[in-house]
């Protein structure tokens, strides 16, 4: 029990830190790129800016969803605060595809109206150094997600990947403009940036939502959990299993089917032999299991679902 506490504080540390690094180094790129913008009047630049932009609003969302999940469970919230996160990833994703609309629209304007650019090589130093600061970040984001599994913060690395790619689209935009004099691959560039932050929106959206929505874990988790069951010798079954995600924590609820001359007592240490195992296997789940005698006939989940 201690070994557990341990590491559930070292993983809340490490989420804490986590968000603290985005919201700074978030804070940092955009005053990087406000200059750069005003210096260059590149879009594929401001396009970055916006980018940034979102990311500290998005980065502070995520410092206040980190913060309230790790709340401990509530009489009002028996299971727990988790589930912010998701809230945090679904309000993450609204504002990056407001920021991607924002940005098609100056695109078209710019087709429209075109713009010569100055200053390119502030801009390239400011965009080198931006990459750089972000390839930091998410490396250290992805450590991070492996340790502790924490949505938010996944969703926020996302963030940065996606400036990974933008940056570097602005990079290539930028030399076109300075070598060939090709202003429109600037406005070019920074139209695709907003497709794809758009797609990315979209990404964040759907994993939110499935969680929001009680969907079931992956197949493989699910059936992880049917082979550490049915690997018991006294279990003669196992149904109606449901499982879902409460913000990096599983929930597991099932019906075990045991012996039905076996005692209460017998029961119970039987079913607590198998909560064990698959907390073992799936650290801070929750696990709430129904024993049934083998052989009942009764109305399942599983058959109507499979109807």
């Amino acid at each position: 029990m201690f070994l557990l506490a341990s590491d559930n504080n070292k993983n809340d540390r490490l989420k804490k830190l986590a968000v603290v690094a985005s919201v700074s180094v978030a804070l940092m790129l955009t005053a990087m790129k406000i200059g750069a913008a005003l210096y260059t009047g590149s879009l594929s630049i401001l396009s970055s800016l916006v980018d940034s932009v979102s990311d500290i609003f998005a980065s502070l969302i995520t410092f206040v969803a980190v913060h309230f999940s790790l709340r401990p469970a509530s009489l009002q919230h028996r299971y727990g605060y988790g589930k912010a996160e998701a809230l945090s990833s679904l309000l993450q994703s609204a504002f990056v595809a407001g920021s991607g609309l924002f940005v098609v629209y100056e695109g078209i304007n710019r087709f429209i109206n075109p713009y010569r650019l100055t200053d390119i090589d502030m801009g390239l130093w400011v965009i080198c150094a931006s990459i750089v600061l972000t390839l930091i970040l998410v490396a250290f984001q992805n450590y991070v997600v492996k340790k502790t599994g924490s949505l938010a913060v996944s969703a926020d690395s996302l963030h940065y990947v996606v400036d990974l790619a933008t940056n570097g689209a602005i990079v290539v935009s930028l030399l076109m403009v300075k070598w060939f004099k090709i202003n429109w691959f600037d406005t070019l560039a920074a139209i695709f940036i907003s497709v794809y932050l758009l797609w990315n929106a979209y990404g964040l959206a759907k994993v939110a939502v499935y969680m929001l929505l009680d969907r079931e874990l992956p197949e493989d988790i699910r059936k992880k959990v049917y082979d550490i069951v049915n690997g018991f010798d006294f279990c003669a079954g196992i149904h109606d299993l449901r499982s879902h995600d409460l913000g990096g924590t599983y929930m597991f609820e099932f019906h075990l089917e045991l012996d039905g001359n076996l005692s209460l007592y017998e029961a119970h240490d039987m079913t607590e032999t198998v909560e064990r195992a698959i907390k073992k296997e799936f650290p801070n789940s929750q696990v709430i299991i129904h024993q049934d005698p083998s052989g009942l006939e009764e109305d399942r989940l599983d058959n109507r679902l499979s109807k």
